[in-house]
């Protein structure tokens, strides 16, 4: 689009319909793109369009959950979005205080199952 700004403008100049001051104000096109994912996965942002209201969800659905879990003494198994990233559930976890949590970036080691089991029987 960026390298077709100049021709649009001798385009809309030469039909009338912008004068020779507006298209010498804007013959430079400025394009800025905004990351829009949950995963909060790009380099150079502090966070992604749509990661914190993502989170919020999680969070409102992790509150509700955990009434029930207590209440009935059950333990409940969450997942989250996140494809091949696990900042949605490791912030979610750090907040709701998960005892258990499993990212991509940091796979479990060998013998987890017996630690978690273990750990269920506390």
């Amino acid at each position: 689009f960026r390298a077709e700004w100049a021709g649009l403008l001798d385009e809309l100049l030469r039909d009338g319909l912008i004068t020779e001051e507006v298209a010498k104000a804007n013959g430079r096109l400025n394009v800025v793109g905004l990351v829009g994912s949950i995963d909060n996965d790009f380099c150079g942002t502090d966070m992604t369009i749509g990661t914190d209201s993502a989170l919020h969800r999680i969070m409102e659905v992790i509150d509700a959950i955990t009434t029930t879990a207590q209440s009935h003494q059950r333990t409940f198994v969450l997942e989250v979005m996140g494809r091949h990233c696990g900042y949605l559930a490791l912030v979610s976890g750090l907040a709701s205080g998960a005892d258990w949590l499993f990212i991509p970036e940091s796979p479990p080691e060998d013998g987890w199952e017996d630690l978690m089991c273990e750990r269920l029987g506390e």
